[in-house]
Order: C-alpha cells, then sequence, then structure tokens
C-alpha cells in the first residue's frame, strides 16, 4: 500500500550563492495534497565555497568530478548539522537538488554536484536527488521542475513566479502546466554590488537612486532569448557571455545599473504576464527587494500575493521535497508540457547508503 504521509528534508542551492536552503516537510495525500514547513534553515556558504561554486563554469571535467566527490560529502555534513539540531527523527528521506555546475540542456548535457554515493553514505539515510539529468535525456530543458509543486500545492494562483537568481514562473494553458525562466535577477543584481564588497541591494535602495539608461534598457529587453517561446531555460553561462559584456560595455554608475537593469525584470515580467485580475504568488528572495516590487506592482495591474516567510525563502526546498515524494511513488514530477522532453516522466535517482 502506498503511504499518504511523508516527512522529508528538502535540500536545495541556488545559482545565487545565497547558501544551501534546507527544511523539515511533512506531506500528506488526501483529496489534494497538503505539507507544513516544521522547520526551515539556511546555511551560508564560507568564502571558499562561494569562490569555489562561481567557478564551477571554468572547470575542466575532471575536476569537475573532484569537486563533486567535495560537495557531496560537505551536503552530507550540512544536512547532519541541521537533522542534529532540529533533533529530528522521523525522516523517510531526504531530497536534495544539488548545486548546478552546468547547464546546456541544447547540447544534451547538465550537471549538477553534490549528487554522488557520498551523499547517502554520509547521511546513512535514503536519498532521492539529481532530477534534471533524466529530463534532458529525454530531449527536455531539465528545468524549470519546480511546476509540478505549483500546480498541485499552489493551485488557487493563476501564475507562480519566482524570484531568484532567475525570475522563472509557471501557470496553467489549455490544460497543459506552462513554465519557463523569465530573465535574470539576483544572478545580475548581486553580481554588481559585490564591487562595495556588499551581498545583495538592501531592500533596492541603490536601484532606487539610480536612473535608468534607456539605451542599454532597450538592448537588454531585444535580446533573442525573450522572443523566444517556451520551453526555455537560463544558466549562468548565457548570463556570463551576454549579460555582464552588455552591461559593462556601457560604463554606468552603479546605481544606474541596478535600476536600468530593475527596470528590465519588471519589463520581461509584465510581458509574460497579461491578465489584469490574474492572483499571482511571488516568492524568492527578490521579493524582499521593495523597490523591485515597487516596480512590477507599476507594470502589473493584478494581485501579487507574497506568502509567508517560510514559502517564500523556502519554495525550492519544499517543492524538490515534493518532487521527491512523487519519485518515491513513481508518480510524474517533471512534464513534457514544461520542459519539452518527449514523454512526462518520474525523474530523479535514488541513492540507498551503503552499510
Amino acid at each position: 500500500m502506498i503511504k499518504s504521509t511523508y516527512n522529508v528534508i528538502g535540500v536545495m542551492s541556488g545559482t545565487s550563492l545565497d547558501g544551501i536552503d534546507l527544511a523539515y516537510i511533512t506531506f500528506e495525500k488526501k483529496d489534494t495534497w497538503k505539507f507544513k514547513i516544521h522547520t526551515a534553515e539556511t546555511v551560508r556558504y564560507s568564502i571558499d565555497w562561494k569562490t569555489k561554486l562561481r567557478e564551477l563554469v571554468h572547470l575542466s571535467p575532471q575536476k569537475l568530478v573532484t569537486i563533486d566527490h567535495l560537495y557531496s560529502t560537505y551536503l552530507a555534513e550540512v544536512i547532519s548539522s541541521f537533522i542534529n539540531k532540529h533533533q529530528l527523527t522521523a525522516i523517510d528521506f531526504v531530497a536534495s537538488h544539488g548545486h548546478t555546475a552546468l547547464h546546456q540542456p541544447a547540447n544534451g548535457s547538465t550537471y549538477q554536484i553534490g549528487n554522488l554515493q557520498e551523499l547517502a553514505d554520509g547521511l546513512q539515510r535514503k536519498v532521492i536527488c539529481d532530477f534534471r539529468v533524466q529530463d534532458v535525456n529525454y530531449g527536455g530543458q531539465g528545468a524549470p521542475l519546480v511546476p509540478i509543486g505549483d500546480r498541485l500545492l499552489f493551485s488557487e494562483y493563476e501564475y507562480c513566479v519566482n524570484l531568484g537568481g532567475f525570475a522563472n514562473i509557471s501557470f496553467e494553458n489549455n490544460a497543459e502546466r506552462i513554465a519557463f525562466d523569465i530573465c535574470p535577477v539576483n544572478i545580475v543584481l548581486n553580481h554588481n554590488v559585490a564591487c562595495r564588497d556588499l551581498e545583495y541591494d538592501d531592500g533596492g535602495k541603490l536601484a532606487a537612486s539610480g536612473g535608468v539608461n534607456e539605451t542599454l534598457l532597450a538592448e537588454l529587453n531585444a535580446l533573442s532569448f525573450y522572443s523566444e517561446t517556451p520551453p526555455k531555460s537560463l544558466g549562468l553561462e548565457w548570463v556570463k557571455s551576454t549579460i555582464f559584456p552588455l552591461i559593462d560595455r556601457y560604463q554606468l554608475p552603479l546605481e544606474d545599473i541596478l535600476r536600468t537593469f530593475t527596470a528590465h525584470i519588471a519589463t520581461q515580467i509584465s510581458a509574460v504576464i497579461k491578465d489584469s485580475k490574474a492572483k499571482v504568488l511571488m516568492t524568492g528572495g527578490g521579493v524582499y527587494n521593495q523597490f523591485l516590487m515597487d516596480c512590477i506592482r507599476k507594470a502589473l495591474p493584478g494581485q501579487l500575493v507574497i506568502p509567508s516567510d517560510a514559502i517564500v525563502e523556502f519554495k525550492e526546498a519544499l517543492i524538490f521535497g515534493f518532487l521527491a515524494v512523487l519519485k518515491d511513488r513513481e508518480e510524474i514530477n517533471c512534464l513534457k508540457s514544461v520542459t519539452g522532453a518527449s514523454k512526462d516522466h518520474a525523474s530523479g535517482k535514488i541513492l540507498i547508503p551503503n552499510n
């Protein structure tokens, strides 16, 4: 008999390098899926790990494998500390996304470090992880994977938008779930404030004090990615090869860069959501950027809903936990309408600890 209740630790590391998000969640299946986040926290990366993770895209395959082993072991240590700190005993399994080192679905490749056997062995627990590879093998983008959670856990919203390293969106369209990356967000904003030894622009205050460079804004909005039809996704490689050089050419003051890129984000989000009465769930660290949210509200006439801090900050950890539950039940957790894969499927691999 298939279980109806699962206690799971969801683990997520995003491209913005904020840290490792961990959430202890109970999922229960009645008529519909329900969830409760019992406790959650973000473990910040050390300067050493931040440096390592920033350089992943430049590493040789051999060096990537080496750091994969190191990161898998490190991740096991972080999760073990979380379990011990919160005295968690009822755990069915750990669900981990890992950290994206390479994402080039057009070339048939995606690589998330932290999904090796060392993770299960270090925890001495069942682990369900590495959710993207199978989808890419089926011809999909391997991203975004959150939409199945949006559909089954947040069905009261017409649109679900996450403002993380990238802005992504999911919604129902003719009984199919559609989802895609909209544009970069924190991956660009945080990169630019690093020159002042800041991790982020607190509340968007620096951006608010700048001016919009209309020529740069027009160039950003004219990038070919925005006219492509879904499924489509973005990665750090594209930002480094396209966005950073474009911004750098203008040699603008920091405040003007931030103000212009914030306008770009708001423009791209409003270009996707055209329903003036839509109820939109807004999550991700970007919702704490008050100036960014003000710009989005001006561009979007619909109802923007910011949920509890636990959901805002840990929605991806929550949903990767849910993906693992679906995988454990061998139920679909990856939608071809979202990723462009050849079929719907139950993605992820299951690691059992060696004794």
